[in-house]
């Protein structure tokens, strides 16, 4: 039993030196350092209410009622549109004590482990080029991981479970065991309670694995399989909670409220030439009160009726017109990949102008118009997110340079190219924002590492020139 308390020991030892060497530690030193600033910055010049704004008090009441009560609801009904992944992190965290900075210190460091994990990821899909260190540096700088840490908000989390999925799915396609594959789906199964987005993306991975796990030993079947039973039974269960509580039976009826309120009312807004604001105005939009004054019928409804109402309307409209769907849902899909997420950076810091003498949706107004507007009233804003819209095309480049230069057909790259794509064309839609980005930030990192070391290669061969050789003549 000692023995094998110290070979456990050593192989723990071994694994930290090998994480925390030299070239690991200064980016994550610098990583630590960006974001730990910005945190101070943002408290000393807006306090915690920017941290905690938008979205963030609809993780929180169903969570603390849930820790506090026992029951994951919000206003005494039972919640269907959040998930408890995110809430119960958050709260624990020190949101429940009213702490808010711990929380975010927390975040802090599940993003420095996604670096760590950046980083084994570039190393297991581009051995021996010193990927992993330029990998681990380009996510130590990238300024929507860095905001998105400091906002109370899931894409932290999200992001680290989604890169322990892909570590665990290279480990699987190296090793040729399956244990990975199955601690593949408890993560992915756990990152789907932290944002449902990622919902479908494990029948995705199981098809890829199917098709490129070979004939041998039966993988074929056999890997799938691991995978969908580690993962589906957990989701499976919320959606028993679903039905059983509110008779609804999907996993998060924020499927619904995206259908009805943003991707049919962006189509509807478009037909008859308005702002999907004005759309989702005469659909009720935002709250309880705002939808039953426009559907008094509804009154006396259930939850479940509701929202069957809604998935009903919205796919009816779409269906009308798939052709103006696809637009505006590849309109979106463009505002998640080029959104420069200079706002939230600047609303951190108390820099951000008032929301209304800003662009309220520039796929109503259009990305020129909009740009102009900016420029003409706020330049240091359009300074800003000219910056970082640099730096996003710089990875875009190197990104797109490292995948054509690298072998593209090893199963590794595929994955980490198709879980990629997943997240950009599912985010797409009029509620289209740039934090959907978060999850396709570290990916991109990854393969921006590869084409940063053939530039680097490149240009050490350009500069190397060939040995003269002088002849003596006698």
């Amino acid at each position: 039993m000692k023995n094998r308390l110290h070979s456990l020991q050593r192989r723990i030892n071994l694994e930290l030196n090998s994480e925390l060497d030299k070239a690991t530690l200064a980016p994550l030193v610098v990583a630590a350092a960006l974001r730990l600033g910005l945190m101070f910055a943002a408290f000393l010049l807006t306090g915690t209410s920017v941290m905690t704004q938008g979205d963030t008090p609809s993780y929180l009441e169903p969570g603390r009622n849930l820790i506090l009560h026992g029951a994951f609801t919000t206003s005494g009904l039972p919640e269907t549109d959040r998930t408890p992944g995110f809430p119960l992190f958050a709260l624990l965290t020190g949101t429940l004590f009213g702490n808010v900075l711990l929380t975010l210190v927390a975040q802090i460091l599940v993003s420095l482990a996604s670096l760590l994990l950046v980083r084994k990821i570039a190393e297991r899909i581009f051995p021996h080029r010193n990927a992993g260190t330029k990998a681990a540096w380009l996510y130590a700088c990238e300024p929507l991981s860095i905001a998105s840490t400091i906002r109370v908000m899931p894409e932290t989390l999200f992001v680290f479970l989604v890169l322990v999925v892909i570590e665990r799915l290279t480990a699987w396609q190296k090793s040729g065991k399956v244990a990975p594959l199955a601690l593949a789906g408890v993560f992915l199964a756990a990152a789907t309670f932290v944002r449902p987005v990622s919902y479908y993306l494990v029948i995705a991975l199981a098809i890829g694995i199917a098709l490129t796990a070979g004939k041998q030993r039966d993988l074929w079947w056999k890997a799938p399989a691991v995978l969908l039973v580690s993962s589906l039974p957990w989701l499976a269960a919320w959606q028993i909670r679903n039905s059983i509580e509110t008779g609804y039976s999907g996993f998060s009826s924020i499927v619904e409220q995206n259908l009805y309120f943003f991707q049919s009312a962006e189509v509807t807004a478009e037909l008859e030439h308005t702002t999907l604001g004005a759309e989702q105005d005469k659909l009720g939009y935002p709250d309880e009160s705002a939808y039953i004054t426009m559907h008094p019928e509804q009154r006396q409804w259930s939850q479940a009726q509701r929202l069957h109402f809604m998935r009903e309307q919205a796919i009816s409209v779409l269906a009308q017109h798939p052709v103006l769907y696809l637009k505006t849902h590849i309109a979106g899909v463009g505002l998640v990949a080029f959104t420069p997420g200079a706002a939230e950076l600047l609303q951190l810091l108390g820099a951000y102008p008032s929301p209304c003498s800003m662009p309220r949706r520039i796929v109503n107004e259009g990305v020129m118009a909009s740009a102009l507007r900016i420029y003409s009233t706020h330049p240091g804003v359009t300074i800003a997110m000219v910056l970082l819209e640099g730096f996003l095309l710089l990875i875009y480049c190197l990104a797109m340079y490292g995948f054509a230069s690298a072998d593209r057909t090893t199963p590794a790259a595929l994955t980490v190219v198709g879980i990629a794509l997943y997240f950009l064309l599912i985010s797409g839609g009029a509620q289209a924002v740039g934090r959907y980005r978060a999850p396709i930030m570290p990916l991109l990192c990854v393969f921006a590492a590869e084409g940063t070391v053939h530039l680097w290669n490149r240009k050490a061969r350009g500069h190397s020139s060939p040995t003269l050789e002088i002849h003596s003549m006698s």
